[in-house]
């Protein structure tokens, strides 16, 4: 299966690596196959999330496919289907706890019990610190922090009832952003929401360790999508990318391998890890 320039394999193989002294290293079984797992993806109806709904479902798995925008998220559903995957659409405002839990109720109902959550719904609100109005602080944490923490949280709650602990592949994938680390100026608020989810995530991951469910964050780094393509073909957005050592910005599909890793049995010894994905743009 071929999926975004990556090759994902359709059966487990085995690699063979010598080692110095004629030792060997066997991986068996490695595969991001996801057939039998179904995952919550937020944020799902452009960018990124739709992306990622789109590799999930292209590796096998059932993709529940939540945002506000229900229109958006029928097309995705379509496309998906037509390229053979499986998906189903539900209305969901992350801010909002009931509606959370209704759009959990609703895919146990079609898929069955969720075995991963790819937490990807989030906002920017751009300017400097004393430009921020108490609304705007409000509007992005409740989105940012807010939604990822009700996701997660539901989403774990209903994988342990399900019985997590014994069948091992619980996987939770918060998107945070590079920015969780790096000082940009303008950026304060969001890079506060983000360093927020990033923290959490590793308590998660501390608190649910025995219970079956690996919790880990990726930060991306500037990837060019609908909402910043025309910064990056202006003068200002094309000095910021001379700035960054390999000059370039990063592709959606730069993740893919990664989010896969995560999201199935490959990465069954990793949890509370940070995955840095920004191709050096802040080194």
């Amino acid at each position: 299966m071929l999926c975004s320039g990556l090759t994902i394999p359709q059966n487990a193989f085995d690699v063979t690596v010598l080692e110095p002294a004629n030792k060997r290293l066997i991986m068996s079984g490695f595969s991001f196959d996801l057939h039998g797992r179904t995952l919550f993806v937020t944020g799902a109806s452009s960018g990124l999330g739709a992306h990622f709904a789109s590799i999930l479902a292209a590796s096998g798995a059932k993709v529940v496919l939540a945002a506000r925008r229900i229109d958006r998220l029928e097309q995705l559903r379509a496309a998906i289907e037509t390229n053979g995957g499986r998906a189903l659409t539900v209305e969901m405002d992350v801010t909002d706890e009931r509606s959370t839990i209704r759009a959990y109720d609703v895919a146990e109902k079609e898929f069955g019990a969720v075995d991963g959550v790819v937490a990807n719904a989030g906002m920017n609100v751009g300017g400097a610190v004393l430009e921020l109005d108490s609304k705007a602080v409000d509007d992005l944490l409740g989105v940012n922090v807010r939604g990822v923490l009700l996701t997660v949280r539901e989403g774990a709650r209903r994988m342990i009832a399900a019985g997590s602990a014994e069948r091992r592949h619980g996987r939770v994938v918060i998107i945070s952003s590079i920015t969780a680390t790096a000082v940009v100026p303008g950026l304060g608020l969001y890079s506060a929401s983000k360093a927020a989810v990033l923290q959490l995530g590793k308590v998660m991951a501390c608190e649910w360790i025995n219970k079956g469910i690996n919790v880990n964050v990726m930060c991306p780094g500037y990837i060019e999508t609908d909402l910043n393509s025309d910064w990056f073909r202006s003068e200002g957005g094309k000095k910021m990318i001379q700035k960054w050592p390999r000059k370039r910005l990063m592709e959606p599909s730069s993740l893919d391998a990664t989010l896969l890793y995560l999201a199935s049995d490959a990465s069954e010894y990793v949890t509370g890890s940070v995955f840095s994905l920004d191709d050096g743009q802040f080194l």
